[in-house]
């Protein structure tokens, strides 16, 4: 018979099965976390390809965190997945606006997407923020759009929505700013992804202070 595994028993042998079947490949320290989260999550190693990293995206990214940064996202489910006990004893919290009232209203009045508005709503928001956008491309290219106004500055901008719509077009236009960025080529993505790519953010802060 089995024995039953306990839940980080699992994990930690699923990290060394996916590190043993990443071969000889070479990643970069801060971005390997990162990608192999990603692909604990989905069981897909396409993701070590198509993750694509600005310059020093990490880096930036932890140090935001650690200064209280707060992450705004496009869907409930990323939101559910984050880890939130760690980001609050960074002094950070998770907004989504998708499902207020507000936005429902705003999106009618001004006959644009949920997505649309909700981001319209997060630049109005003070403070350091990374937005994790993993499920509406819409949502990515108004960001784009408000970030070309001037009215937001991420820290950081995880872009990994999913589907056949627009998706591919929002991911390379996120790739021609000059902020850091995290984004999944292609059609591939969602929700779970960028949860993944947040706590693999914030564990790694965690794995500092163990």
């Amino acid at each position: 018979m089995q024995k039953s595994l306990l839940p980080h028993e699992i994990e930690a042998r699923s990290f060394a099965i996916l590190t043993q079947e990443l071969g000889d490949r070479e990643l970069d320290p801060f971005q390997a976390p990162i990608i192999k989260r990603v692909i604990h999550t989905s069981a897909d190693f396409d993701y070590a390809d198509t993750l694509t990293f600005s310059q020093d995206a990490v880096p930036k990214a932890l140090t935001a965190l650690q200064n209280g940064a707060c992450i705004v996202t496009d869907t409930n489910m990323v939101k559910a997945g984050i880890n939130q006990t760690l980001l609050q004893s960074l002094g950070g919290q998770v907004y989504c606006f998708m499902a207020d009232p507000d936005i429902a209203q705003a999106a009618k009045e001004n006959g644009t997407t949920r997505a649309v508005a909700s981001m319209d709503k997060a630049a109005q928001l003070q403070g350091p923020f990374i937005f994790a956008i993993g499920n509406a491309p819409t949502a990515l290219l108004h960001l784009c759009d408000l970030m070309d106004a001037g009215k937001l500055h991420p820290e950081l901008v995880i872009g990994v929505p999913v589907g056949f719509v627009n998706v591919i077009e929002a991911k390379e236009r996120l790739l021609t700013y000059d902020i850091p960025y995290i984004v999944a080529r292609g059609r591939k993505g969602g929700s779970n992804i960028a949860a993944a790519i947040c706590n693999a953010l914030l564990y790694q802060l965690r794995d500092r202070t163990l």
